[in-house]
């Protein structure tokens, strides 16, 4: 069949079965948009598939047929998936517009303690360490020397050295005021 590359045959073929084709889907769907949807996608299918029609094996009509039940089948599914999608959800309660805002201020208030803590992977690894027990799991200086097996001044040599690093990367006030680093 020679359809997609002869639009009055196409138009043809498409008048000739246009009304046998809506009757079956609407025989197994009952929104007429969803319909008329459907039976579009069936001729758009047959349009890209008419390379594949043999007439030997069956009517033009009985071919569509087939294209038909696997789109209709196809929509089915989809639907099916979306039901259960929305199943997973009722009853929650969805983030409304305030949600959304007090998300996103808390992802841009976030931002800064995000690039200082990849900051901090660049630090030597005893600068790091110092930091993180200091201002990350709150010890005192003297407390993250002792867990370290160092000396307090070390420790103290260690923790500004880190954070005039940092400094690079987020203003030290900014970060320290919000208790992280």
């Amino acid at each position: 069949m020679r359809l997609n590359d002869d639009p009055a045959a196409f138009e043809a073929f498409y008048r000739r079965h246009v009304d046998a084709v809506m009757r079956f889907v609407v025989r197994r769907v009952s929104d007429p948009h969803l319909a008329a949807d459907l039976t579009a996608d069936i001729f758009l299918a047959a349009l890209d598939s008419a390379h594949t029609y043999v007439p030997g094996r069956g009517s033009e009509l009985a071919w569509l047929y087939g294209i038909a039940r696997n789109v209709v089948s196809a929509q089915h599914r989809k639907a099916a998936i979306e039901a259960r999608a929305t199943s997973r959800v009722a009853g929650r309660r969805l983030m409304d517009d305030d949600d959304l805002t007090r998300m996103e201020e808390r992802i841009d208030a976030e931002r800064r303690v995000r690039n200082t803590l990849e900051a901090m992977q660049g630090l030597p690894e005893g600068d790091r360490a110092v930091l993180e027990l200091v201002a990350i799991d709150q010890l005192t200086v003297t407390e993250a020397a002792n867990a370290l097996g160092i000396r307090h001044v070390t420790a103290r040599v260690r923790l500004h050295r880190a954070r005039r690093a940092l400094g690079n990367v987020a203003s030290p006030s900014a970060v320290y005021q919000e208790g992280r680093i």
